[in-house]
């Protein structure tokens, strides 16, 4: 398979934010964002591997600032890592106050995406040449962030066969609840 760059795959998704999407609070609900950054995950992955993708998982869904009804958003996504059916689509997503010009960075997340073939099975995807200093630096980050989520599960698996009640009082020891069980 010839490799592609992660040039061949970048996709812009810009959509007014209108009072619809908007939640009790009166800023863009969460869940708009999240679907608008599937959406452009789908388009950029299926753009690197040339057929349907699904979403496997999401990594830094952190909203570092709200977005207002009247903004323009825009999610601006690339490939960053290629694994054998996988990628990791990188998203980052800001927002623009069209009447005072403030753009502000509203949100970066990971979506890992996994090609499908028409039988629905998993196929496998070009590899992605990287081109530039930050197209290294962005694939290493997605192996690092991969490894630590590796090691993170592993860890709560192990430590599932031998958590105790009273290991569990002792984590809550120091947390905002109260333990009142029903004998």
């Amino acid at each position: 398979m010839t490799p592609k760059s992660s040039e061949n795959s970048r996709t812009t998704i810009t959509e007014l934010m209108i009072p619809s999407y908007a939640n009790f609070g009166g800023k863009i609900h969460g869940g708009i964002l999240l679907s608008l950054m599937d959406k452009v995950a789908y388009a950029t992955a299926t753009k690197h591997s040339g057929a349907y993708c699904v979403t496997v998982s999401v990594d830094n869904v952190d909203f570092l600032q709200p977005v207002e009804v009247g903004d323009l958003v825009s999610m601006m996504a690339s490939v960053n890592y290629v694994g054998n059916s996988s990628m990791v689509v990188g998203i980052k997503v800001i927002a623009e106050n069209v009447k005072t010009g403030i753009v502000k960075h509203t949100n970066t997340s990971y979506f890992t995406m996994v090609a499908k073939n028409d039988e629905g099975g998993v196929m496998k995807v070009p590899p992605l040449r990287l081109n530039t200093k930050e197209d290294v630096r962005r694939f290493a980050e997605a192996v690092k962030r991969k490894s630590l989520r590796k090691g993170y599960q592993a860890q709560m698996e192990a430590e599932k066969s031998d958590f105790t009640f009273e290991k569990q009082k002792e984590i809550l020891q120091d947390q905002r609840c109260e333990i009142k069980l029903k004998e």
